[in-house]
């Protein structure tokens, strides 16, 4: 039952079906000096060769060059171009959280080129399919359907895989969002903008589908690649657990209770599986309050960029999932504006007791970062947690991608002037006035719920099969996922020995 699912057209391959693709791949990456990291590298970047680390020190970040694939991990520093021991991160004081748990928060604003996690995702998703010969980048075009930051992350990862990427997203997203694919997109019509906002993922999908009857055009669906669950599992849950194992060295009473992730494709929710297998921590999947899919079956629009997309994707493991929590947008949007503005900060100094050096953490937290703290806040009242308990998260994206969301909400809201009294009612209403509602602890039949209502979508609308749609309730299924990528690395190693390149 686990081998039973159709591994061509989710990603899953573990040799090389397309030879003449291949060798043409291996050409190309061979002219343009196109070295491909492992996943074991990325999940612990301490083992990548001392002259590719050497060689980075002389390329920026944000460079549009190959070598910046071996900084796809959670490993980079924000204040220099080398690599810091543990990834960065901040645990929150309970004067800002209100409760005795830990919560920590690891800065995904550290990734090179779009600033946020999701290049992990679609470097995940891309490369095994070069390295099967699957996708030829001297015929395909990679379209990459996002809400936002997949579809950045996919636009960096081709262009550093010398291949023409096409970003398919909705035209409501951030300004910032797409001021970036301007910059990075040589061809205007590689960026293609479907109606609505978050919530819109239907038409994402009919674009996509549209896009496919062209031969040339490669669908990498972040949210039925299973790739991207198992770079999550493989490199994002690693760098939490390490943050969490750094933390258990200080203060070895600590428990890791449960990782908080708000689920878009539900990558980053794999790294969750992780948590749950080495620490045996709770997953809590999160969703906007404004379109409660998990909680309610319902729908609706909402401003929390990134997540909540009115389905369930194919790689959420459902059935592995403990919680699911609803968060408002008018929480994130509001304590965005505490977070980032003279008057919220002093506040938060002044009046709540909270440090500056934490105070101005708080900028690299985005509106899905905001939200993760918040179900953290949630999950720890929920399951009434100590000060020996961690509650873990990922700060997906960092404010700088939501300056003019900032200035639109202050313009409509607050046009004399953000105050003091207008941060201490958002903080009294969304931070310390957080509680537990629009949280479920799952069960069976909860579970159950959730991964029935993602029929609808997989099978009647995008045609994926009974059979592939069914074989995910069990476990054993995902746990054959987890064993993948070591495969994966071999036929990277192979890769790059066929096209010789070295640093």
């Amino acid at each position: 039952m686990v081998l039973a699912i159709d591994s061509a057209r989710y990603g899953l391959l573990q040799s090389v079906v397309d030879p003449d693709g291949y060798k043409r791949s291996v050409q190309r990456f061979r002219e343009a000096d196109i070295l491909l990291p492992t996943f074991a590298q990325l999940a612990d970047p301490s083992t990548i060769p001392g002259e590719i680390r050497d060689a980075l020190n002389g390329v920026g970040r944000n460079e549009a060059h190959p070598l910046n694939l071996f900084r796809v991990h959670w490993y980079n520093g924000w204040d220099s171009s080398g690599q810091v021991e543990v990834p960065e991160h901040v645990v929150l004081p309970s004067e800002l959280t209100g409760v005795d748990a830990r919560i920590v928060l690891v800065f995904g604003n550290r990734f090179p080129m779009i600033g946020a996690h999701k290049v992990l995702a679609a470097y995940s998703c891309l490369v095994p399919r070069v390295v099967s010969g699957q996708f030829d980048p001297t015929r395909h075009r990679a379209i990459w359907p996002s809400t936002g930051n997949y579809a950045r992350g996919g636009i960096a990862i081709s262009r550093l895989m010398q291949s023409r990427g096409v970003a398919v997203l909705p035209e409501n997203m951030s300004k910032e969002r797409f001021d970036w694919l301007d910059a990075w997109v040589p061809n205007p019509d590689d960026v293609i903008r479907t109606p609505g906002s978050e919530s819109n993922v239907k038409e994402i999908y009919d674009a996509c589908n549209e896009l496919e009857k062209d031969p040339g055009n490669f669908i990498l669906n972040q949210f039925s690649e299973f790739a991207n669950h198992i770079g999550h599992y493989t490199v994002t849950g690693r760098a939490l657990g390490h943050v969490f194992e750094s933390m258990l060295a200080d203060d070895p009473q600590l428990k890791l209770a449960a990782v908080t992730v708000a689920s878009g494709s539900a990558g980053t929710l794999g790294a969750g599986d992780r948590l749950k297998d080495d620490f045996d921590a709770k997953i809590v999947a999160v969703e906007a309050l404004e379109c409660p899919t998990m909680l309610y079956n319902g729908y609706g629009e909402h401003n929390i960029q990134g997540i909540g997309d009115k389905h369930i994707p194919l790689i959420h493991n459902v059935m592995n999932t403990d919680i699911a929590a609803g968060i408002s947008d008018e929480a994130t949007d509001g304590l965005n504006l505490v977070f980032t503005t003279d008057a919220g900060k002093r506040y938060l100094v002044e009046r709540l007791g909270v440090g500056a050096e934490i105070v101005d953490q708080l900028r690299h937290f985005g509106f899905s970062s905001i939200c993760n703290m918040l179900a953290a806040i949630k999950t720890a009242k929920q399951l009434d947690l100590s000060h020996d308990d961690v509650v873990i998260s990922v700060a997906t994206d960092g404010s700088e991608l939501y300056v003019s969301e900032k200035e639109q909400l202050l313009a409509a809201e607050h046009p004399a002037g953000f105050a003091d009294i207008h941060a201490a009612e958002i903080v009294a209403r969304h931070l310390t006035g957080a509680n537990t509602e629009h949280l479920e602890e799952l069960d069976s039949v909860g579970r159950n719920r959730i991964f029935n209502l993602g029929y609808y979508t997989w099978v009647e609308q995008q045609g994926v099969s009974v059979e592939d749609f069914d074989v995910r309730r069990d476990q054993a299924f995902w746990n054959h996922l987890h064993t993948m990528a070591p495969g994966w690395d071999a036929m990277i190693a192979e890769f790059n020995a066929a096209t010789g390149v070295s640093v």
